[in-house]
């Protein structure tokens, strides 16, 4: 679609989510408009789902986010919203009052009355913190991990660079960069969706990275004591206690986040303002630094180092069973937005062994969407179904898999399985073979971060896997998931919302 299109697709999204009266705040992920919504109720999401160079829409009530499916042009779609709605659903403070009052409503409206629905709306809330945190920076540590992967290539594969060079140390540190100073990244985010100070939380995350910090880690651990086997390398003010590593971690600095807001405000009541503007950063940098150092970060990182065992024991006892497992099941959780809950879980697995087997076999799923939206454009002579599916494929198989799931796959319920069925020999094919990934990208576009520098093979294991995986796909779906008249049948269903679809099909 062309730029000057976007202005008029940017005016009937708004129009249809209830106008800008009834937008508080606006953001987007790589694929998707996140619309906070003063009522969700007013959005006409059929008419939205409609409109030329939308996906789909939603609703999800566990972020709270009415989301606009748009596919690689959403920063574009973006800038034409916010451009006629004004800076302000931008601007934090302008709306952090009215969001205040929103949640404010909601909450008291859906108080829990159980034990467990206290504990799902913490899971909600939960949730909804680290997609927060992590959407902002995904395409970075995507872009990051192709960077490395080819490194490797070059290196280790091709031998075409000198892993002592001095050119392969500035390389790797600009891949690598993203993934060191993951804590202070994500601080930053974390902060502007908690309402804390983004400055100061990403200061907090440079004291946990400090070069002098990060040493006390890696330091012999020869004649210091130990806690149930954890060895104390630091002491704190003549306390013992434990430094792990947290480059590269997530969970402690979203810990570190949620803490400094209730910190800084109490600072920022009883401080004279005359001082206000240094002794609150100041007290709230050492009082939250403190407490993650000391207490906090210990526990959470032990049970992130457990959490990255228990997923790779999972995955690697019989991975061929997982691999079949998720591949015909993990773009489930892509219906329901559950599968920010898995980007950290991979991420902290990244970050705590340098790969990980779950991530390689999440991959074979985004390319079998990508292949059953091919088989669609391959077998429709409707020139709008065509544009729609080649557009959706090649997203899926540059590792945005909703534009296709969306736009062609749920609608015609059928394709949606009958990929899957191809994701599940794919995953099971990889696992036989014991795949693994060095890196955050996926799909085909990914192919980098297969690239092993011990294992040779890998590679092939990805080449192999993927195509039995497009190829079983596509087959399945030409043959038995898609035809010109399903397409008149969905329009004759009332425009069913796609997760019905999904269920019914």
């Amino acid at each position: 679609m062309a730029n000057k299109d976007y202005k008029e697709l940017a005016a009937d999204i708004i129009k249809d989510v209830g106008g800008a009266d009834n937008v508080d705040k606006v953001i987007h992920c790589i694929s998707r408009l996140r619309f906070y919504l003063k009522d969700e109720k007013k959005a006409k999401t059929d008419e939205i789902s409609q409109l030329d160079g939308v996906a789909g829409a939603l609703y999800n009530a566990g972020l709270g986010q009415y989301q606009v499916v748009i596919g690689p042009a959403v920063p574009d779609v973006y800038d034409a919203v916010v451009a006629q709605l004004g800076n302000s659903v931008v601007d934090e403070k302008a709306t952090s009052e009215a969001i205040a009052a929103t949640e404010a409503a909601n909450a008291k409206q859906e108080r829990p009355k159980t034990l467990w629905g206290w504990i799902t709306r913490g899971f909600q809330l939960l949730i909804g913190t680290i997609t927060g945190s992590m959407i902002p920076i995904i395409g970075l540590l995507a872009a990051s991990g192709i960077l490395k992967g080819f490194l490797t290539l070059f290196t280790f594969n091709l031998n075409w660079i000198d892993a002592k060079s001095t050119t392969y140390i500035i390389i790797n540190a600009m891949g690598d960069s993203a993934f060191y100073f993951l804590p202070i990244l994500v601080g930053y985010t974390a902060a502007k969706q908690l309402k804390s100070d983004p400055i100061i939380v990403a200061a907090i995350a440079g004291v946990l990275i400090h070069p002098t910090v990060a040493a006390l880690w890696a330091a012999p651990t020869k004649g210091m004591s130990t806690l149930f086997g954890i060895p104390m390398n630091a002491n704190f003010f003549g306390l013992p206690i434990h430094i792990p590593q947290y480059t590269y971690s997530i969970f402690p600095i979203i810990f570190a986040a949620w803490l400094a807001r209730p910190v800084g405000n109490w600072f920022k009541k009883v401080l004279p303002i005359s001082l206000r503007s240094i002794f609150q950063p100041l007290f709230t940098v050492f009082i939250v630094s403190a407490a993650v150092l000391v207490i906090f970060g210990p526990l959470i990182s032990l049970v992130s180092a457990g959490l990255a065992a228990v997923i790779n024991f999972l995955v690697t006892t019989n991975e061929a069973i997982a691999g079949f497992i998720i591949g015909g099941f993990y773009q489930c959780l892509v219906i329901f937005g559950l599968h920010w809950m898995v980007v950290p879980l991979i991420s902290n697995d990244i970050a705590s062994t340098g790969h990980s087997v779950l991530n390689a076999l999440v991959n074979f799923t985004m390319i079998a969407q990508g292949a059953g939206a091919l088989a669609v454009w391959v077998k429709s002579k409707r020139a709008n179904i065509k544009g729609l599916a080649f557009a959706g494929a090649l997203s899926a198989f540059a590792g945005v898999t909703e534009p296709a799931m969306y736009g062609i796959n749920l609608k015609y319920g059928k394709v949606f399985w009958m990929s899957n069925i191809g994701g599940a020999i794919g995953g099971l094919v990889a696992g036989l073979m014991n795949i693994d990934m060095f890196g955050f990208t996926g799909s085909l576009i990914g192919f980098p971060s297969f690239f092993s520098k011990t294992n040779p093979n890998n590679i092939w294991a990805f080449v192999i896997a993927s195509v039995i995986t497009i190829v079983v796909s596509f087959v399945c779906v030409y043959l038995w998931g898609f035809k010109d008249s399903d397409i008149d049948r969905a329009k004759d269903a009332q425009k069913k919302n796609v997760f019905k679809d999904a269920v019914n099909s």
